[in-house]
């Protein structure tokens, strides 16, 4: 046998938490054939001296569900070593789609570039499949679009009827492949959904031994109860439990009590509660613009809206409703980069109120009433988080890093597309917690990107470096691996990543992209 690729003399990270050491790996049909010293010839041979060579990154929480179909090069994580996205997240995605116009609001990145023409999950994985994207993805089930495609709009748990069909679209989704179910109960579309309605969909979940996602509700207020729900949900249904983005926005106090709930579960009864959770390494929140809607405000879309508005009290019940667009304040939340208002874009809602000579809730309104008919919905940030936030996450051992973002390319169909995160999120978190900030050592920080997740998974033969694993890695230069990106710059390819193999085959050859495109669309009992 001569191996189709050696790497040699890298220092070499398992992803299981256990320090580099230097060595060579042979990777053979797609698979590491060994991790040691070796005499034999590859067909292609790499002088890793001096550099990192670890597991390919996993993004446990990403939204890339519609950006990989539009373009599945996937630039913004080939270039940080990622090689497997988890989809499907916060209860957004894109099935099943029954009222397609609703499910739009359901989507990140969701452009024109695509037409929504499928309907049903295994529909959805099978186009995925086609687009042949460069890294690994696999799914889970987005409640979101179980509700829309079900209860619709109304703000209430669904009745015997609903649940069962939101069963049977989610049985439907694992059938196909799905790993588990996903929430966003802070979002309009699932604050109605009660904690029996969640239960009854966790009860395949935990018959399959899949996972269970969940962007809890009322992170600004409230959220210690919110956590507390998911623990105790998932706790009853038996499911193992991934708490998105854990940090509450209420300030220090509630964060390190968020972390004490979790803890206190992982380590209470006989061998504790299965429960780990992601942070996403901004200090910002970011969400589309309508977010902050009710849900009955969304009854005939941004088309509708100027519409609606025009009823009486229509207009004060939007201003009360509380979201996650206005918890924090409007002097807070700042418009992003956008075809539809630029005029106002990088300008917190105070500051475009005064300028529309309207109230920053009217002048967020009306600039929604203005985007009804645009390709990209509006995008907003809000500051939330102080570096001290970061570090107590990402410090802690159940705490994994993700994008919460899209993958994307700079040029291509997607090159007037941003999403802050895709280009930098895990160079950001090996550059700031094990070069500059000193939080965690590289072999920690390997193991959270890349066995940690993998674990949590429940993924055999990935997120590890060992014979019989698939041959996902990345080679990089330790000093040198950083993001680029910045915050009205997001869009720049991160610099230090030099080889990336997804199942065997290079996508990144000395920093540049080979046009390959081997990943795969993982299937649960079928990878």
């Amino acid at each position: 046998m001569t191996p189709d690729l050696i790497i040699r003399n890298g220092t070499i990270f398992d992803g299981l938490g256990n320090p580099g050491a230097v060595g060579d790996m042979v990777v053979h049909g797609g698979r590491i054939a060994s991790v040691e010293p070796t005499d034999a010839t590859g067909v292609r041979e790499i002088d890793a001296t001096g550099l990192y060579v670890t597991p390919g990154f996993i993004d446990i929480h990403s939204h890339s569900d519609f950006t990989l179909l539009v373009d599945p090069r996937a630039q913004s994580a080939v270039h940080q070593g990622v090689t497997l996205e988890v989809i499907g997240n916060c209860g957004h995605g894109c099935f099943p789609l029954i009222d397609k116009t609703l499910a739009r609001n359901t989507i990140y990145g969701i452009t024109d570039a695509i037409e929504l023409d499928w309907s049903t999950p295994a529909a959805y994985l099978d186009r995925l499949e086609a687009a042949q994207p460069v890294i690994n993805v696999l799914t889970l089930v987005p409640n979101g679009q179980l509700r829309q495609a079900t209860v619709g709009l109304a703000e209430r748990p669904g009745d015997a009827g609903e649940r069962r069909q939101m069963l049977y679209h989610l049985e439907a989704a694992l059938e196909a492949g799905a790993f588990g179910l996903s929430t966003g109960l802070e979002y309009p579309i699932e604050i109605g959904a009660d904690q029996d309605e969640i239960a009854a969909l966790l009860e395949p979940i935990a018959r399959k031994d899949l996972l269970y996602a969940t962007h809890t509700r009322k992170r600004d207020v409230g959220a210690l109860g919110a956590i507390g729900e998911a623990l105790a949900t998932a706790r009853a249904a038996g499911v193992r439990l991934q708490i998105s983005h854990l940090l509450p926005r209420g300030g220090r106090t509630d964060c390190e009590a968020s972390i004490e709930l979790v803890d206190d579960a992982r380590h209470s009864g006989h061998g504790g509660q299965d429960v780990a959770f992601d942070m996403h390494t901004r200090d910002f929140s970011l969400t589309f613009l309508h977010a902050m809607l009710p849900p009955w405000a969304l009854q005939n879309g941004l088309s509708g809206l100027a519409a609606l508005l025009e009823g009486p009290g229509n207009r004060d019940r939007v201003h009360a409703h509380p979201s996650i667009v206005t918890a924090g304040g409007w002097e807070r939340v700042t418009l992003l980069d956008n075809d539809v208002a630029p005029e106002f874009a990088r300008q917190n809602f105070v500051t475009i109120g005064q300028r529309m000579d309207l109230s920053p809730g009217d002048a967020a309104l009306a600039l929604l009433c203005r985007s009804a008919n645009a390709a990209q919905p509006l995008m907003i940030i809000r500051p939330v988080y102080e570096a001290a936030d970061q570090d107590l996450a990402f410090a802690h051992d159940l705490c994994m890093p993700g994008s919460d973002a899209t993958a994307l390319s700079p040029d291509g169909p997607l090159v007037g597309s941003a999403f802050h995160g895709a280009y930098s999120w895990a160079a950001w978190f090996y550059r700031a917690m094990v070069v500059e900030r000193g939080i965690l050592s590289a072999e920690a920080a390997i193991h959270k990107l890349t066995g940690q997740p993998a674990a949590v998974l429940n993924l055999p033969n990935r997120g590890v470096l060992a014979p019989g694993a698939w041959a996902d890695i990345a080679v990089f230069d330790p000093d040198g691996f950083t993001e680029a990106a910045t915050l009205w710059q997001p869009n720049q390819i991160a610099q230090g990543m030099k080889f990336v193999l997804v199942n065997g085959a290079l996508v990144l050859d000395h920093g540049e992209n080979t046009n390959t495109r081997p990943g795969q669309v993982l299937r649960h009992g079928q990878s």
